[in-house]
């Protein structure tokens, strides 16, 4: 019988004001904001790589902030998903890859393909998309996560194309946007967006048990999961995931 996946958790970003006090100690110098999340979670989702590029100089930098097991998601870069034809991102896609993310090592997880909320479901756009998707950079194996934001993309043919393609389609649990059930890759990617600023932990007991057991479900078979709390009550992010992280054990 195979072992249960790992479940990791973390947050998007490590930085923002209101965390200092409430996650944060008042006198811990910014510049040691990123080895303190990572000393206290399991992964960070990147949001500054959606933005802007980054250095290889800056990858490096993080990867030596994390502990041993730790692992950073990365936002692909705006360029390769906010376009009318996702089908010509492959110069845009080798540039982001090709920036200095392999400096992250074994410390790089999944790369977050998100797209806009505008964009619907094309077979022929979305096949050619996913096959400039590269399974390595460098040497080093790359696992890519796509999020959908239409609820267009709930299609069979959209899943059959990512589970052929190794692609895990992202559940987003989120106030806004469709939420994907299928376990399409060899990982989970789950993005939870319903904090409660009232709620110390941004869920209440009763939610925090249900995504934990549900993270255990996908984690059968030896699948990898990766749970971030992102946007809804953002002040509660890292209790949240903290709380989440108690739960595994």
């Amino acid at each position: 019988m195979t072992a249960p996946g790992r479940i990791r958790a973390g947050i998007g970003g490590w930085t923002y004001e209101p965390w200092r006090g409430t996650f944060y100690p008042p006198k811990l110098a910014k510049a040691r904001e990123l080895e303190y999340a990572a000393s206290r979670l399991t992964a960070i989702e990147v949001n500054g790589t959606f933005y802007s590029a980054q250095t290889p100089a800056t990858y490096a930098r993080w990867r030596k902030a994390a502990p041993d097991g730790f692992v950073y998601a990365l936002k692909a870069g705006r360029f390769c998903t906010q376009r009318k034809d996702l089908s010509q991102a492959g110069e845009s896609i080798a540039k982001f890859l090709g920036q200095g993310i392999v400096e992250l090592g074994e410390k790089l997880g999944p790369i977050l393909w998100q797209l806009p909320a505008t964009k619907k479901f094309d077979v022929e756009q979305i096949k050619a998309f996913l096959a400039l998707l590269p399974p390595a950079q460098d040497g080093l194996p790359l696992r890519h996560a796509i999020e959908p934001r239409h609820e267009s993309f709930d299609d069979p043919a959209f899943f059959a194309l990512a589970r052929a393609a190794g692609l895990a389609v992202v559940f987003a649990d989120s106030p806004k946007y469709p939420c994907f059930g299928e376990q399409t890759g060899p990982f989970t990617y789950a993005r939870l967006q319903h904090a409660r600023e009232e709620v110390a932990t941004g869920y209440d007991a009763q939610a925090l048990d249900r995504w934990a057991r549900k993270a255990g479900d996908w984690a059968q078979g030896g699948r990898e999961v990766f749970v971030f709390f992102i946007n809804g009550a953002k002040l509660r992010a890292p209790a949240a995931a903290e709380a989440f992280l108690k739960r595994l054990g």
